[in-house]
């Protein structure tokens, strides 16, 4: 079973390698999605779930508010979609049993995936 709960932040970046203008500072708002697989919980508190979203959401909290009105340059060098999707997936993986994809959206129309092999060759 899968599960997926998503994120909101607003931020800026430059993209310093990149030949138009996007080389330039911007912003975006951000929407991510963590998505978890698991067995449905037999018991316990969360049972008859993979994992309680507000457990999931309490987790994830203190990292959207990193990245919220924040300049992503200052949390890694070249804040493509590619490497924010990677940097969530590992600030979250060692919090998050379970973890299966980040889907960051940078627009409407124009998201990056982090999955487990990829996020590994960071």
């Amino acid at each position: 079973m899968q599960i997926r709960k998503t994120f909101t932040f607003e931020a800026a970046h430059v993209l310093p390698h990149h030949p138009g203008k996007c080389s330039r500072l911007h912003g975006h708002s951000y929407r991510f999605e963590v998505a978890l697989e698991g067995p449905i919980q037999a018991a316990g508190p969360a049972q008859g779930m993979v994992r309680d979203f507000d457990e999931i959401g309490a987790i994830v909290k203190p990292l959207v508010e990193r990245l919220d009105h924040a300049s992503l340059n200052d949390l890694m060098p070249n804040p493509t979609a590619e490497h924010i999707a990677r940097w969530i997936w590992n600030e979250l993986a060692p919090k998050l049993d379970g973890l299966f994809e980040i889907v960051v959206w940078e627009t409407r129309t124009a998201c990056a995936v982090a999955r487990a092999g990829d996020a590994r060759n960071a």
